[in-house]
């Protein structure tokens, strides 16, 4: 016998499990978090900044290469809130669409 399951998906690509330092700005103040998952149109992440559904925010992350956004390496990432929500230990969590994202140039 087989079991029938609904997606109630809606995102429009499959997140990736990837941990990695973000750099937060909200409000004109600046926060560090961390990733639980992302993909090229959104982003899962941990922060101890409280926000709202529908806050602006602009992200800085070192993307990994191999995850078809590029060849990887530093990002500036425009994004705005989806829904925030409590987590045990890990400050709030927060689901952001990501808007825009512009590669940054390597400092050599």
């Amino acid at each position: 016998m087989t079991e029938k399951t609904t997606s109630t998906e809606r995102r429009s690509g499959q997140r990736l499990p990837v941990s990695v330092p973000v750099k937060v700005r909200h409000q004109g103040s600046e926060h560090q978090g961390l990733t639980r998952d992302l993909s090229s149109s959104g982003i899962f992440l941990y922060s101890e900044s409280g926000m709202k559904a529908g806050s602006k925010l602009e992200l800085v992350i070192m993307l990994p290469p191999g995850m078809g956004l590029g060849p990887g390496g530093w990002t500036l990432c425009q994004a705005s809130v989806v829904r925030v929500e409590e987590s045990d230990g890990k400050g709030m969590g927060v689901a952001a669409t990501i808007d825009r994202i512009d590669f940054l140039p390597e400092i050599s």
